[in-house]
């Protein structure tokens, strides 16, 4: 029997510190809303769900454990606009060479994520 991602979630001490980021500075639409749960993307993909969890405190400790990796169609544009709505980037986009372009930045509360762009 074979698996497949069905959605992947982060978990906050209150959804409320990051539901603005990735609604509205992100763009990721609403696709279900309930409290303490919220699922984010198109309803062809696998959603991004952000939660409010009893067990989870303060800003990530290891934020490089779980990475999330958003596709755009332009990373330079939309890194640019990214960066100046305020988001803290830790590298600019970076061709190394294979089928993708990754540009690394952090959500509020430290966790890390990625735009690409795959190269076509």
């Amino acid at each position: 029997m074979a698996v497949r991602l069905t959605s992947t979630s982060i978990w906050s001490e209150d959804l409320h510190n990051l539901l603005p980021f990735y609604r509205d500075v992100l763009g990721m639409p609403v696709r279900l809303e309930t409290p303490g749960y919220v699922q984010l993307g198109e309803a062809t993909d696998p959603p991004l769900a952000l939660g409010t969890h009893s067990e989870v405190h303060g800003k990530a400790t290891d934020p490089a454990r779980h990475i999330v990796s958003l596709e755009t169609s332009n990373i330079r544009d939309e890194y640019a606009r990214l960066k100046g709505l305020g988001v803290e980037f830790l590298e600019e986009p970076v061709d190394q060479g294979g089928p993708v372009i990754f540009a690394a930045f952090r959500d509020p509360e430290g966790n890390l994520l990625q735009l690409i762009e795959f190269k076509r």
